[in-house]
């Protein structure tokens, strides 16, 4: 890319800084979707949750909700953001890696958050809890190579349209929302795409906008 294209995008950037928004805010509509699909009443896990803002939106479901944190300062913003919603808990905690309970969850999603952990583990764990017919659903983030560079040119463009329309004026600091802590992905999109096909067979993945990818697996039915 030329000298020009280049400060073009450090301009871009500099820009969406100062008008910053969640880019997983623009994927609740899928996660409340598959939510949808596996029927009212479901028994729902969000890890990684932040600090509540998908679980607020999964809680009108109709099911009962837990969101695991394990950073103590999200969490407690998490519960005051479900504060009053009786169908939601928020433990201030890591995900088990270890589980292989009997599955109780129709639902588990990781929003922004498998890239936190181990990923062999966390997929084995997160299959292992769910019912079957239910359905584990991530938004993810991999580590960016040249395949990426549409999706991410694409993104940034976007990413200035969307930000001056939801905070036109400029940011003095980022929104709660985006306070949680956050970590840079190791793996390339191929990379988990490869893992996740031999833990989770007949898993949908695919590359998304604002630097992030969309997977979904469901659970095989009882025969």
């Amino acid at each position: 890319m030329s000298k020009t294209g280049m400060r073009l995008l450090s301009e871009l950037g500099r820009f969406s800084d100062e008008h910053p928004w969640s880019h997983n805010d623009a994927y609740a509509p899928f996660v409340l979707w598959h939510a949808l699909r596996v029927g009212r009443g479901a028994a729902m896990l969000d890890v990684g949750c932040g600090t509540g803002t998908l679980l607020r939106r999964l809680a009108r479901s109709g099911g009962t909700v837990v969101g695991l944190e394990p950073d103590a300062r999200a969490a407690a913003r998490a519960r005051m953001n479900v504060n009053g919603l009786r169908n939601v808990t928020v433990r201030d905690e890591r995900f088990d890696l270890t589980i292989r309970d009997e599955p109780r969850h129709d639902l588990v999603t990781f929003v922004a958050s498998l890239h936190h952990l181990p990923l062999v583990p966390a997929l084995e764990a997160a299959r292992s809890m769910l019912r079957p017919g239910g359905r584990l659903v991530i938004i993810g983030l991999a580590r960016e190579t040249s395949r990426d560079l549409p999706w991410s040119i694409a993104s940034l463009l976007l990413n200035v349209g969307v930000g001056v329309i939801l905070h036109p004026r400029r940011a003095v600091e980022p929104p709660e929302s985006m306070t949680a802590p956050t970590t840079m992905p190791l793996l390339t999109f191929e990379e988990v795409h490869a893992v996740a096909r031999q833990v989770l067979p007949g898993i949908k993945m695919r590359r998304s906008l604002f630097w992030r990818y969309r997977a979904v697996w469901a659970a095989p039915p009882v025969r």
